[in-house]
């Protein structure tokens, strides 16, 4: 059997016949935005941990497959441990010549079933995903029966007890705007500070379904799932409107509700400046290859279209 001609060796005409062009090692580095789905179930979170099974690095190796030289990815928002996303965005630097289409379906080929892209495009240099993003939106979804539940124990939280939805509405109204946030700060964050502003909090249902969605200028380490634990201690009845309040002002984490559960918890989208051109779409429901979000057949992610239909109903 003749031997393969190793990658580095073969034709460039070759190359691009199999989507695989050739790296440009004079042209100047092009940054690129992408879109990312994953379930977090079987990942240590998304940042690299040595010997672990990372998000970060899943997407890197096929990245650099397809580029053919190691890439490094920066993320919008490095999840937990059991966490998921619908509309994780990450950038990384190239001077790798690929067209949209190449870096999309070769990279999707390059990566396991519980990651995918979902867009890509070119992005001007100075866009960063973590510091250019305006904010980002988390939904927590939970189960409200009797029962355990099956078919969604991998992406939703389960609840035994019936829930007072009104009371949980009203008491996540006293979150809203900025305030000091330590509260709901689990140990271990390193940030530097507490304050952070709540644009939306929305808790809506659909039988025995609940989502709980939060858009923030930023959040503090495990302060989504903080702040679930605790609407879910007034939504039981286990504690006033006023005590919310409270603990958001006394600021100490100890006084609060336990932490909600990592697998009901997904970033949903990250939005950005328009000038950037990255699309504040959690959900496409065709492959996007770099074109214009609007003229796709897209979903914004605050859209109430996304709520499951009745069959959903328990």
């Amino acid at each position: 059997m003749r031997a393969m001609t190793p990658a580095s060796r073969r034709p460039e005409s070759c190359l691009r016949r199999y989507g695989r062009e050739p790296t440009d090692k004079n042209s100047a580095a092009r940054r690129f935005a992408l879109g990312v789905e994953y379930d977090g179930t079987d990942f240590v979170g998304w940042q690299h941990q040595e010997g672990l099974r990372s998000v970060q690095d899943t997407l890197e190796t096929a990245l650099s497959r397809v580029a053919n030289h190691p890439l490094t990815v920066f993320c919008a928002g490095r999840t937990d441990a059991g966490v998921h996303a619908g509309g994780q965005v990450v950038h990384f630097d190239t001077n790798s010549v690929r067209s949209p289409r190449s870096w999309l379906l070769g990279v999707n080929s390059n990566l396991p079933a519980d990651v995918a892209l979902r867009w890509i495009r070119e992005v001007p240099g100075d866009f960063h995903a973590r510091f250019s993003a305006r904010s980002r939106t988390y939904r927590y979804q939970l189960l409200q029966q009797s029962l355990r539940p099956v078919s969604c124990r991998r992406t939703c939280a389960w609840i035994h007890s019936r829930l007072d939805i009104a009371r949980m509405r009203r008491a996540g109204e006293l979150l809203l705007g900025e305030h000091d946030f330590s509260a709901f700060r689990a140990a271990g964050c390193q940030a530097k500070s507490s304050v952070r502003t709540i644009k939306r909090l929305e808790i809506r249902t659909r039988g025995s379904l609940v989502w709980i969605e939060i858009e923030a200028n930023a959040f503090l380490y495990r302060m989504v799932r903080n702040i679930v634990g605790s609407l879910l201690v007034v939504g039981k009845g286990d504690a006033s409107l006023g005590w919310l309040g409270k603990l958001l002002q006394g600021g100490d984490r100890r006084a609060g509700g336990p932490t909600a559960p990592a697998r009901g918890l997904n970033l949903l989208g990250v939005d950005y400046p328009e000038r950037f051109g990255v699309p504040s779409c959690a959900v496409l429901l065709e492959p996007d290859f770099g074109i214009d979000c609007d003229r796709i057949d897209s979903v914004p992610y605050n859209d109430k279209s996304l709520l499951p239909g009745p069959d959903y109903q328990s």
